[in-house]
């Protein structure tokens, strides 16, 4: 199968008929630990994957924007600039769109120009798709134009394009780890102050993920229910956010707050008690404390979150099974299907692989896709 920058460029021959001038990639992501803590301004530790968005880009002689989606059977969208760029039917579409709008919201001079765009990250997948999507369209619309945006700078402007054009109320975790990951890194990200510290993974620890075979899809109603669940639950506390909670104040101060709210904010205040513990495990390398946080954070995920789905939860139990403590597994991504993560000793690889062909078929009875990966470079030049 050809590489996603190789069916980019194809593409971009095939429709435009010339070179394209430039090639932008960014990258998915998998989040280790943390999950739906970015919204509520608490800690994540995300990495990023050697899985990309691919944009081929060249001037354009119209004045618009034209694009085509190699992998929606080369779906083609044409829109002019201005206050005119409205969403449109096809989804795919809306992240193009969306980001132009924003960028030129924000001030930023874009030129006409026509896009190819293909991709290895698999959609639905919670690997964040849709940042990598955005990041790489984001930088190649300022590449062309002659454009130098600060890669913090485009996180936000394409979490913008989600939050205010796609309609999704996600928090800044994918486009940040998109546009800022380094190599053999994750990073502990503070999700209010941006902060983004290195968090190596040595050598001998490998990265599985496994997608249960459920496409997930963050703009469905059931994400944007549980921030707003959150934030009511941040209200009833008198705090800004969840992150300003510790979990004596959130038992001594539940009464007349309801339990599924309740549960919701357990879950965000000790997901960011975890997530600062495991970086500390991985950068140590205590597998065995990181095993435990992770599995702790599943069930959290599973019981008080409840995002997970039996499918998730079995695939997790039998990625967790054969790392006999040493290591972990859990849902990864906004929920209700996508992938599992495991972080494990690269020894134990063979065993895990093993069990998931062994044990786990996805609701189609298809075998999991399966892939290993380390932590890759942020966003850039293909």
């Amino acid at each position: 199968m050809q590489t996603a920058k190789a069916r980019a460029v194809a593409a971009f021959r095939r429709h435009f008929g010339t070179e394209p001038a430039m090639l932008f990639r960014a990258p998915g992501r998998v989040n280790l630990i943390g999950e739906h803590t970015d919204y509520n301004d608490g800690f994540v530790l995300p990495c990023a994957i050697d899985r990309d968005a691919v944009v081929a880009i060249g001037p354009s002689n119209d004045a618009d924007i034209s694009v085509v989606a190699c992998d929606v059977d080369d779906a083609r969208d044409q829109f002019a600039f201005g206050d005119t760029i409205v969403p449109v039917a096809a989804g795919w579409a809306n992240y193009v769109r969306g980001i132009v709008k924003i960028m030129q919201d924000d001030g930023i001079a874009l030129v006409p120009a026509q896009l190819t765009i293909a991709a290895d990250v698999p959609l639905g997948s919670g690997l964040s798709s849709s940042a990598a999507l955005t990041i790489a369209v984001g930088n190649a619309l300022a590449g062309i134009a002659g454009q130098a945006i600060d890669p913090t700078r485009m996180a936000l402007l394409a979490q913008r394009t989600e939050n205010l054009f796609v309609g999704c109320a996600c928090g800044i975790m994918d486009q940040l780890i998109s546009a800022r990951a380094a190599a053999g890194q994750a990073l502990l990200i503070d999700c209010r102050s941006l902060d983004c510290a290195p968090v190596a993974i040595p050598d001998d620890v490998a990265i599985i993920i496994a997608h249960s075979g459920i496409r997930h899809a963050n703009t469905d109603g059931a994400y944007n229910e549980r921030r707003r669940q959150c934030e009511a639950a941040a209200r009833h506390y008198g705090v800004a956010a969840l992150r300003d909670l510790a979990e004596e104040q959130l038992l001594a101060g539940r009464a007349g707050l309801d339990e599924t709210s309740f549960r919701r904010a357990r879950h965000v205040v000790t997901e960011n008690a975890r997530t600062l513990a495991a970086a500390q495990a991985l950068e140590t390398g205590d597998m065995a404390r990181l095993g435990q946080l992770m599995a702790q954070s599943h069930a959290s995920m599973r019981d008080d979150f409840e995002i997970t789905v039996p499918a998730i939860d079995q695939l997790a139990a039998i990625m967790a099974t054969p790392l006999d403590a040493i290591g972990g597994a859990r849902m990864t991504g906004g929920g209700f299907g996508g992938c599992v993560v495991a972080v494990a000793p690269a020894s134990k690889v063979p065993a895990v692989l093993d069990a998931i062909a062994r044990d786990y078929r996805t609701p189609a009875g298809l075998p999991a896709d399966v892939f290993v990966c380390r932590p890759s470079a942020g966003a850039g030049l293909a």
